[in-house]
């Protein structure tokens, strides 16, 4: 999400709750609150220093580090990754229809 984000990022709260929405689900139901709480803390951890994977671009909003090592390499797992779904071939689908 904060690649899509860009340069502009994303605040604590947008963050917490696409965490959120990616852990919660109808077996397993977890609170805003302690996302929220484990996501700044996180958040807070990783970007004191200059070289960490995420910077603060104004009060409250952070964004990837692009001067980081860590960001370049998951810029490069994630380009990686789309060139792999781009070769794949679709699939025709040869089963039987159920309405002819």
């Amino acid at each position: 999400m904060l690649t899509e984000a860009g340069d502009v990022g994303l605040s604590v709260s947008k963050i917490a709750r696409h965490v959120y929405n990616a852990s919660n689900t109808f077996f397993d139901s977890v609170e805003l609150e302690d996302v929220y709480r484990y996501v700044s803390s996180w958040i807070y951890k990783n970007s004191k220093s200059v070289d960490a994977i995420i910077e603060k671009t104004e009060r409250g909003v952070y964004r990837l580090n692009p001067n980081s090592k860590e960001t370049r390499q998951l810029m490069l797992q994630f380009s990686d990754m789309d060139e792999e779904q781009t070769d794949e071939k679709p699939q025709i689908d040869l089963s039987l229809s159920l309405f002819d």
